[in-house]
C-alpha cells in the first residue's frame, strides 16, 4: 500500500531549516554586540522587609489617606526582568506593608511619567486578560518551603485574579505541565483609582485564607511584580531571572515581624439555596419541571497548617459551561475543572507527566460527579482535609455520588502524601479508590513519585504507578521519568513514558495505553535587540512504540518562534508524521481511515498581536497532508475592549479534510461577550456553534458579590439541535444559586 504525500514539502522544509540556522546564528551574533546587560541574580543580595503593625485598619478604598500608611514600612527598590534583565525599573512604585491580627495589609502607589497611557480596560475578576494590562502582582509562600504560594492580582480598576501556585508554577515555561490552580477563589479585598501620577491600589488579604504554620512569629516568602505593558516592562522587588516569572517562589524576599495573628475559630459555612426550571424536547416530545435544592458547604481549620472541607448536596449550578473543541484524533480531548469543591488546594493531589503532551494524569476530579460525556451526576457529599505541617504535605478526599444515567453510584477516596527534601526536591504517593455501590467493581491506582532539584535550572521528575481492576492480573503498570534543564538561555528536556496494555485509571486521565513514549526537547532563546525581544527556535522529537518495541507514532516537531518588541507574537511550526493505525480509525461517523502506515506533515503559521490592546487580533493557517489526504486548518480570533466595562471576542476555526474515503468540513464559531458593571457585578454570554453536531449552544452568567465570599449567580444555559437524521432537540434551564458565608 503506498501512502506518498500529495503535497511535496521538502523544499519547504529546506526552507525552513535554512531560516532556522541563519535565525539562531543571526540572533547569537546579535546578542554578543546588542548592549544588553544580563545580571546574574545569584549575586543580588536577599530582599528582607518587616511589617508594621496597623493599630487601626485602613479602609479599603484605593486611596492611602490613612494615618497607617504613613508609618507603614516602605519598598521602592524594583528591578526589571523585561525588556533588560537586571537594569532599574523605569517607573517608580512604592509598596507599604502593614498587618492586624486578622489581617495583611498591602498598599501600591504605582507612579507613571505618562499616566495617559496606562492600559487598564479589565473590570470583570479572575479574567486572565488582567495579565496583559497594567497590574500589580503579590505572591505569598506562606510556609517558606520554596515550592506553593498564594498569588493576588489587581489592576487600576480594582479588578482582582488570584491563583494557586503548587511546585512553583511548572507549566510558566513551555514544556511542563501547568501546576497553577487559575480558577482558586480566595477570599479577599482589593479597591484601585487613577491618580495623576499613576495609579494606587489598596489590598486587604484575610489570615484566614492563606494557611501557614502555627508559630510565635510569620516568616513568609513574599515577592511583588508591577506590569507597565505601554514599555512591555515587567519589575520585581525581589529579582528574578529569565525565563522565570513570579511563580519561582524559590526567588522570592522574606517577610517577617509578623506577630499575634490568628485565623479566629476558623469556621466558615456557605450554605447555599437553588431555585429554576427545565425544559426539554426532542422531536415531539417534551419535559419540563422546576429545580430547588438547598446544601451546604464546610471549612474548618485543623490548625494553621490544615483545613478540613464538607460538603453535603452539593451543587455546581454556578460553574461556567465548557468551551467546544474539534476533535480529529484517536484519543480523547482534556477540558479543564471548574467546579469550585475541587479546585482549592488541587495541586496537593496531583500526580502526571510533566510534559506538553498529556500522557497519564493519575487524578483527575472531573471523573468524579461528571459523566464521560459531561452529564451532571449527583454528589451526596463529601469531605476533604489538604494541608501542610512541617514538611509534610497531606491532601485526603472522600465523596459519594448517587445512581444516576443507568448506573449505580461510586464511592471516591484519594490520598496523597509527599515529604518536601531540601529545596524544592520531594519525595510522596498517591492512593485512588473507586467503589461501587451496592456491586463487586472497583479500580484503584497506586503511585509513589519523586522531584529531585539539585540546582536551579536542573530538575528530575518520577512516578511509577500500578492499577488494579477485577480480572485483570497482569500489565497494569505506568513510568515516567523527566529531566529538564532551563536557564536564561536554554530551555531542553527529556522524557520517558512506558504505560503498559492494561493501565486502567478510571478516575485519571490517561488518553493512551499500552506505549512506550520518548520525547527529547531542545531549544535555545537569544535575544538579539533592536525591533525582536527573543526568538525560539527549537527542535522536539517523539517517539511512541508499542510494548513490543514496535514503531507507531513519531513527530519531528520544528519551530521558529519571534517574540517583538511591540508584543506582537509570530511563530512557523513543521510537524512531520508517522502513525500506524492497526485498527480503522473512524474520524467521523461516515468517512473511516483504513488500517496501515500512513506519513505526512503539517505546517502552521501564526500571528498574535499585543494583547494588551483594546483591538486584538490572533489568526493561524495550517496546511497539511492528512494520512493519504489533505487537510487545512483555519483559526482566527478577534477581541475588542469597547469600554472599561464592556468587550467582547470572536473566534472562528475551520477544518477542511479531503481523504479518499470522504471529505467533510468542520466550522466551530465561539463568541464571549463580558459586561463589568463594576468588579463586583459581571454578566457574561458565551454563545457557540459546531456545524459537525449542528447545534447551537447559549450560556448566560450573572454574578454579584454583595460581600466577599457570598455571591447571587443567576445562569441561563440554552441549546438546540438539528441533526440531520435525527429528532430536533431543544434544551432550556434557568438557575438561580445564592450563596452565603459565615465566617468566625
Amino acid at each position: 500500500m503506498n501512502h506518498s504525500s500529495r503535497i511535496r514539502p521538502a523544499h519547504l522544509r529546506t526552507v525552513f531549516h535554512v531560516a532556522v540556522f541563519c535565525a539562531t546564528l543571526w540572533a547569537s551574533a546579535g546578542t554578543a554586540t546588542a548592549q544588553v546587560e544580563v545580571h546574574d541574580h545569584a549575586q543580588v543580595e536577599p530582599r528582607t522587609v518587616d511589617a508594621r503593625w496597623a493599630d487601626s485598619a485602613p479602609a479599603v478604598d484605593g486611596v492611602l489617606d490613612e494615618e497607617a500608611w504613613r508609618s507603614a514600612t516602605v519598598i521602592e527598590r524594583f528591578t526589571q526582568q523585561e525588556p533588560t534583565d537586571g537594569l532599574e525599573a523605569t517607573e517608580r512604585t512604592e509598596v507599604r506593608l502593614l498587618y492586624d491580627a486578622n489581617h495583611l495589609y498591602i498598599g501600591v502607589h504605582a507612579f507613571d511619567s505618562r499616566p495617559e497611557g496606562i492600559v487598564a480596560t479589565e473590570m470583570r475578576r479572575d479574567s486572565a486578560r488582567l495579565l496583559d494590562e497594567d497590574n500589580f502582582q503579590i505572591i505569598l509562600d506562606t510556609f517558606r518551603d520554596s515550592r506553593s504560594g498564594y498569588m493576588f492580582v489587581t489592576n487600576p480598576l480594582g479588578a482582582k485574579l488570584e491563583q494557586q501556585v503548587f511546585e512553583e508554577g511548572g507549566g510558566n515555561v513551555r514544556g511542563a505541565a501547568a501546576n497553577i490552580n487559575r480558577d482558586w477563589n480566595g477570599v479577599w479585598n482589593a479597591a484601585a483609582r487613577r491618580t495623576s501620577d499613576g495609579w494606587s491600589a489598596e489590598i486587604e488579604i484575610p489570615m484566614v485564607t492563606v494557611r501557614s504554620p502555627e508559630v510565635d512569629v510569620q516568616i513568609w516568602g513574599i515577592n511583588f511584580m508591577r506590569n507597565i505593558p505601554r514599555k512591555h516592562e515587567q519589575v520585581y522587588w525581589a529579582p528574578i531571572a529569565k525565563p522565570y516569572g513570579l511563580t519561582r517562589v524559590s526567588l522570592a524576599g522574606t517577610l517577617t515581624g509578623m506577630k499575634d495573628v490568628t485565623r479566629g475559630l476558623d469556621l466558615r459555612l456557605k450554605p447555599f439555596i437553588v431555585a429554576g426550571g427545565r425544559y426539554d424536547r426532542t422531536g415531539a416530545s417534551a419535559v419540563s419541571g422546576g429545580l430547588r435544592d438547598v446544601g451546604l458547604d464546610v471549612k474548618y481549620g485543623l490548625g494553621y497548617g490544615m483545613g478540613l472541607d464538607l460538603t453535603v448536596n452539593t451543587d455546581f449550578a454556578q460553574a461556567e459551561v465548557d468551551e467546544q473543541q474539534v476533535n480529529l484524533t484517536r484519543f480523547p480531548l482534556f477540558f479543564p475543572e471548574k467546579r469550585d469543591f475541587f479546585l482549592e488546594n488541587s495541586g496537593q493531589f496531583t500526580i502526571g507527566n510533566q510534559g506538553t503532551t498529556r500522557l497519564a494524569d493519575l487524578f483527575f476530579s472531573r471523573r468524579i460527579g461528571l459523566s464521560a460525556t459531561g452529564q451532571p451526576i449527583p454528589i451526596l457529599g463529601g469531605a476533604r482535609m489538604t494541608g501542610k505541617v512541617g514538611g509534610h504535605n497531606v491532601a485526603i478526599m472522600d465523596l459519594q455520588t448517587d445512581s444516576a444515567l443507568g448506573v449505580q453510584g461510586d464511592n471516591f477516596l484519594v490520598a496523597r502524601y509527599s515529604k518536601d527534601l531540601s529545596t524544592r526536591s520531594k519525595i510522596g504517593g498517591l492512593i485512588v479508590n473507586k467503589e461501587g455501590r451496592g456491586t463487586a467493581t472497583f479500580n484503584r491506582t497506586f503511585a509513589a513519585d519523586t522531584v529531585i532539584a539539585p540546582t536551579r535550572s536542573f530538575t528530575v521528575s518520577s512516578f511509577l504507578a500500578r492499577t488494579s481492576s477485577p480480572g485483570v492480573t497482569d500489565q497494569q503498570q505506568a513510568f515516567h521519568t523527566r529531566a529538564a534543564f532551563l536557564n536564561n538561555k536554554w530551555n531542553t528536556y527529556a522524557e520517558f513514558t512506558d504505560i503498559d496494555d492494561n493501565f486502567n485509571a478510571e478516575v485519571g486521565f490517561v488518553p493512551r495505553t499500552g506505549i512506550r513514549t520518548t520525547t527529547v526537547h531542545l531549544e535555545r532563546n537569544p535575544r538579539p535587540g533592536g525591533l525582536i525581544r527573543v526568538m525560539e527556535p527549537m527542535v522536539n522529537v517523539n517517539y511512541t512504540t508499542d510494548q513490543q518495541n514496535r514503531l507507531i507514532t513519531r513527530r519531528v516537531h520544528h519551530m521558529l518562534g519571534t517574540r517583538f518588541q511591540n508584543g506582537t507574537y509570530v511563530n512557523i511550526i513543521l510537524n512531520r508524521w508517522l502513525d500506524v493505525l492497526d485498527v480503522p480509525f473512524a474520524i467521523r461517523s461516515d468517512v473511516s481511515i483504513p488500517a496501515g502506515v500512513y506519513r505526512f506533515h503539517d505546517w502552521t503559521f501564526s500571528y498574535t498581536s499585543n494583547p494588551s490592546r483594546r483591538f486584538y487580533q490572533r489568526a493561524s493557517y495550517s496546511p497539511q497532508t492528512f494520512y493519504d489526504g489533505t487537510r487545512t486548518d483555519t483559526d482566527l480570533t478577534l477581541g475588542l475592549r469597547a469600554t472599561n466595562q464592556a468587550s467582547a471576542e470572536l473566534s472562528l476555526s475551520r477544518n477542511d479534510v479531503n481523504l479518499p474515503w470522504g471529505a467533510f468540513a468542520v466550522n466551530l464559531a465561539i463568541l464571549k461577550v463580558d459586561y463589568a458593571l463594576s468588579p463586583q457585578m459581571t454578566l457574561r454570554s458565551l454563545s457557540q456553534y459546531n456545524s459537525s453536531t449542528h447545534q447551537f449552544s447559549t450560556s448566560i452568567r450573572y454574578n454579584f458579590i454583595y460581600r466577599p465570599g457570598s455571591d447571587l449567580y443567576i445562569v441561563y444555559d440554552g441549546l438546540q439541535g438539528n441533526l440531520p437524521g435525527r429528532p430536533e432537540l431543544r434544551n432550556q434551564q434557568l438557575v438561580v444559586k445564592m450563596t452565603y458565608l459565615l465566617s468566625r
